[in-house]
């Protein structure tokens, strides 16, 4: 309990330090532009890319939380069923009404639209999330490496088909990982419990999926901006993502473990 609601505290803090830092600095738009701009494709990747980014949409996700409700009514875990639901539907909202209502961009130089949070980001993460909430113990593994993979492999896409910069997908993590914990504080003032598994190995795991994301990236196309004198920057950029996908899904694959069975 103690865990989740420190959790909860944290990424709620980051996501408006993002907020704040990231949409009305000089330096933090700046950088964040650069950012993005540090990793490009070609056209035919791109394509492909957006090609996958399209098949993130209402009706995807409708399927995926039916799926994650199915599982976890069969199991008869009808809290973490309700609870499952509330973290994709609380995350996307919060995710709309931070960036159109909550969140404003000055024109600093750059595109004053504001994109912070990410929709496709934060559909993604929140599904994710629900999923390890009501899969058995024996599915968790495979789940959280496909799990990390699918965050990082949306995340990474957006910022490199120019959709999104990097702290709008961080904030995106942030905001799903933020409802993940307040479900599971609620759960456990219910039904208190205890961690199950290593988090040395949901880090390993999650790592692994964040990973592959990133060689499947580059092996379909996926460059530096400048070439190699551009690689540091655009591994930072992708790495930076991975790493943000791999320590939301791990944390919450060793928080939600309370409740798995």
């Amino acid at each position: 309990m103690v865990w989740s609601a420190l959790t909860l505290a944290a990424t709620v803090a980051v996501t408006f330090v993002l907020g704040d830092v990231a949409l009305t600095s000089q330096s933090g738009q700046d950088l964040d532009q650069s950012a993005m701009e540090a990793v490009y494709a070609r056209e035919n990747t791109l394509e492909r890319l957006l090609g996958l980014l399209g098949n993130v949409s209402i009706g995807t996700t409708a399927v995926a939380v039916a799926g994650c409700l199915v599982l976890a009514l069969v199991r008869r875990r009808y809290a973490a069923a309700a609870g499952a639901l509330v973290v994709v539907v609380g995350a996307n909202l919060t995710t709309q009404v931070l960036k159109r209502v909550v969140f404003d961009r000055p024109d600093l130089g750059h595109l004053s639209i504001n994109s912070l949070p990410s929709g496709h980001t934060t559909v993604v993460t929140s599904v994710v999330l629900a999923g390890l909430l009501v899969a058995p113990a024996y599915a968790r593994t495979v789940l959280v490496v496909l799990g990390t993979f699918a965050a990082t492999f949306t995340a990474a896409s957006t910022v490199v088909a120019g959709w999104h910069r990097p702290s709008d997908v961080l904030a995106a993590y942030a905001v799903s990982l933020a409802w993940g914990a307040g479900v599971v504080f609620v759960l456990a003032v219910r039904r208190p419990g205890r961690f199950g598994g290593s988090l040395c190995t949901q880090l390993g795991l999650a790592l692994a999926g964040a990973a592959v994301a990133g060689v499947l990236l580059i092996a379909i196309g996926v460059r530096p901006d400048e070439g190699w004198p551009g690689f540091t920057d655009a591994a930072l950029v992708l790495g930076g993502v991975g790493l943000a996908a791999t320590l939301t899904v791990a944390a919450y694959a060793r928080l939600s473990s309370v409740h798995s069975a």
